[in-house]
């Protein structure tokens, strides 16, 4: 009892995280973000999306091998194929929740070989936290929604229950960093070196990173296993990112007009 008492007579440090350090935090993500967004969507180093066009068009060895390659991206409606120019929004929306969500979500879930111990350290919240907030900006864009300030908001509301002040953190997308280029432009796994990126700059909001949609309390029990947790963790992760994403969907359907301009 007299230990307990002089505990507590022992002030302890309480950090407080306030709308401004949220907004702060999720401004430099959205900073990183969105020009891999860009690098996604447009790059074409090979020209094999154009080249998606219009298959079929040229003869000769080269030319075919390189329709074959043109026919794998536009099978997997990479955007700037034909295929991602005939898709609906809904369609486009799930493309970067099953495609690009689904692939980070691998690099999200691999804490999860070591068990019980991942629980003990942060990085699957972050990297969960920074996979949702890519997706939620794709999501966004594919809305219309391309201000920096709106779409900060929407990370700050869905991620993180908060409501913030959109203009006050909107000239930070003057200060975007260009994307280093990679082999992988232009596919999915364009991602996966930013969602680390991304995972560090949020790392200053602690708590708020779980506030996310998380995976369902199942998943989570049989991610505490050894091996095997990093299975459930991707399933989980990935329920947790599809939820994240219809909540996303919501928020920016609920807002006036002039954010989807």
């Amino acid at each position: 009892m007299g230990n307990d008492h002089r505990m507590a007579l022992i002030p302890l440090p309480n950090a407080v995280i306030d709308d401004a350090d949220v907004a702060c935090a999720l401004s430099r993500a959205v900073r990183v973000i969105n020009p891999v967004v860009d690098l996604l969507s447009r790059a074409d180093p090979f020209g094999l999306k154009d080249r998606s066009h219009r298959i079929g068009d040229s003869d000769g060895s080269v030319d075919r091998a390189l329709d074959a390659l043109a026919w794998v991206l536009n099978t997997a409606d990479v955007p700037g194929t034909q295929a991602w120019a005939d898709m609906t929004l809904d369609d486009r929306v799930n493309w970067w929740v099953h495609r690009v969500g689904a692939v980070d979500n691998v690099l999200v879930a691999f804490p999860g070989v070591l068990g019980a111990v991942a629980d003990r350290l942060p990085v699957q919240d972050a990297l969960g936290f920074a996979n949702q907030a890519i997706v939620l900006c794709a999501v966004a864009r594919e809305y219309g929604v391309d201000d920096h300030g709106e779409q900060v908001r929407l990370l700050a509301a869905v991620m993180c229950g908060r409501e913030v002040d959109a203009d006050e953190y909107a000239d930070d997308a003057d200060a975007a960093p260009e994307p280093d280029s990679s082999p992988m432009d232009g596919t999915p796994l364009a991602f996966l070196k930013p969602l680390w990126r991304v995972a560090g700059q949020l790392r200053a909001i602690g708590d708020e990173l779980g506030k996310r949609s998380r995976p369902r309390r199942i998943f989570r029990y049989l991610g505490m296993l050894p091996a095997v947790g990093a299975v459930a963790d991707y399933f989980g992760e990935y329920g947790a990112l599809v939820r994240a994403a219809k909540a996303g969907r919501k928020w920016i359907e609920r807002q006036p007009e002039p954010v989807s301009a």
